[in-house]
């Protein structure tokens, strides 16, 4: 799954309504940049290690964060 299907899926319940833990958007390019911005997911390194430990409403901010990042010198964004 990349990114752009990860986006799509902010919101994200359970059958019962109840939030259902957001997924990683890791798309398995893990190279950090000179900025340490992941060139795959977008994420910086310190995002990527608190992922795990995330609530729902923070990995939406990071979610939110690193689709923005993605737009940065994107041509295609």
């Amino acid at each position: 799954m990349n990114v752009a299907n990860k986006w799509r899926n902010l919101r994200s319940k359970g059958e019962g309504g109840e939030d259902t833990p957001l997924m990683s958007p890791c798309v398995a390019i893990c190279l950090l940049n000179r900025d340490d911005i992941c060139t795959g997911c977008h994420r910086s390194g310190g995002e990527i290690r608190e992922w795990g430990s995330l609530d729902n409403a923070a990995r939406r901010a990071v979610l939110i964060k690193a689709h923005a990042r993605s737009k940065i010198g994107n041509p295609f964004g």
